[in-house]
């Protein structure tokens, strides 16, 4: 078995289940995309009313058509305001701040994470459990209480500096 140090990224290549933890293994692009949206219309938004999609996505280094499908979306749920137009953009809205990531991971569709099993066996539940399903379960339990207790707001307050360097960082 492969051992993992705190702070460090789990093994993408070992034969066990493993890298099913690793972060980029349990969030979509689309969430990442979202989530680093929001942070950069939040911290931006102290400078300028509203931030244009071309500057987000040169600023995130994402592509722009799938950024601009995940911001439209954020703002149909009302995560983000949008204005169209050639002084429209993106800008917080009142829910903004509050949006748990929760329920950016249902905006993005990645909610089967707590659904699925996790070996990617077809008939997995507690009366048909899969060799890992109860250890998982309680893993699952941990990842949606700190997802749904978790806000935009409480990333904001990190005290990090260089925090718009981090969020467009290429991993």
């Amino acid at each position: 078995m492969t051992n993992i140090k705190p702070g460090h990224d789990i093994p993408q290549d070992t034969g066990n289940c493993w890298p099913v933890f690793s972060f980029r293994m349990i969030f979509s692009k689309s969430f990442g995309y979202a989530l680093r949206g929001i942070l950069y219309v939040a911290v931006m938004s102290e400078k300028k009313a509203k931030i244009q999609l071309d500057e987000i996505a040169e600023k995130l280094t994402v592509p722009r058509y799938f950024l601009g499908k995940i911001m439209n979306r954020l703002a149909n749920e009302a995560v983000l305001a949008s204005e169209k137009g050639p002084n429209g953009g993106f800008s917080i809205s009142d829910n903004t701040r509050t949006t748990s990531l929760l329920n950016l991971v249902r905006i993005t569709g990645d909610s089967e994470l707590f659904d699925s099993c996790v070996l990617r066996l077809r008939k997995c539940n507690a009366t048909h459990p899969c060799p890992l399903h109860h250890e998982i379960e309680s893993l699952r339990n941990q990842w949606h209480r700190l997802l749904a207790e978790t806000t935009v707001d409480d990333l904001l307050k990190k005290d990090q500096p260089d925090f718009i360097k981090s969020i467009a960082t290429v991993s």
